[in-house]
C-alpha cells in the first residue's frame, strides 16, 4: 500500500513550511498517524515531530455543455501535515 500520494506545494503549505517547519502530503485515506510519521521518515530521512490528518469530501461541479448541464463530484482525499523536528527540512525539489 502506498502511503504518501504527493506533497502538497501550494502558497499556503509554503508560508506554513517556512514558518513553522510544517509539510503537507495528500496521502491514502486508509492510512493511520503512526503510518503516515514511518513513510515520512523512511522515505526523506527526517525525524516527525507531529502528524495533523484531515479528510476531505469532493466538491459539487456542474458545467454547461452541448448536451446541457453536467454534475458531478471532485474526488474525495485525505490530508496530512507533518511537523518535522527542528533542523530537519525536505527538499521537494532536488530530484527535479
Amino acid at each position: 500500500m502506498k502511503i504518501i500520494n504527493k506533497p502538497l506545494i501550494t502558497e499556503k503549505m509554503t508560508a506554513l513550511t517556512e514558518q513553522e517547519n510544517r509539510y503537507g502530503f495528500v496521502v491514502d485515506s486508509n492510512a493511520n498517524k503512526l503510518q503516515i510519521k514511518e513513510a515520512v521518515e523512511k522515505m526523506y530521512g527526517v525525524n516527525v515531530e507531529t502528524v495533523n490528518t484531515m479528510n476531505f469530501k469532493g466538491k459539487q461541479k456542474s458545467r454547461f455543455t452541448k448536451a446541457g448541464w453536467v454534475a458531478g463530484r471532485t474526488n474525495k482525499f485525505k490530508k496530512a501535515i507533518v511537523t518535522l523536528v527542528d533542523g530537519d527540512t525536505i527538499d521537494f525539489y532536488s530530484n527535479i
